[in-house]
């Protein structure tokens, strides 16, 4: 059962890795080609939605960013 749940963790830091990876190219992508894939507009609409949120949206910001921190 540890075997099996270490296999799981190790494929989900993965795909949390190459999903950084791809967040990081769509950024960079999109300063330099004038945001083809959207990646920037859909940064700023949910930051938007966050500043609309008000104390929930940054209590919702703040755990994000701990739990971030953690890893």
């Amino acid at each position: 059962m540890k075997n099996a749940m270490a296999t799981v963790t190790t494929w989900l830091n993965d795909l949390t890795d190459l999903l950084k990876a791809l967040i990081v190219f769509g950024i960079l992508s999109g300063i330099i080609w004038d945001d083809y894939f959207g990646v920037i507009g859909g940064i700023g609409k949910l930051m938007g939605s966050i500043d609309q949120g008000g104390l929930a949206g940054l209590v919702a910001l703040v755990l994000v960013v701990t739990w971030w921190k953690k890893k």
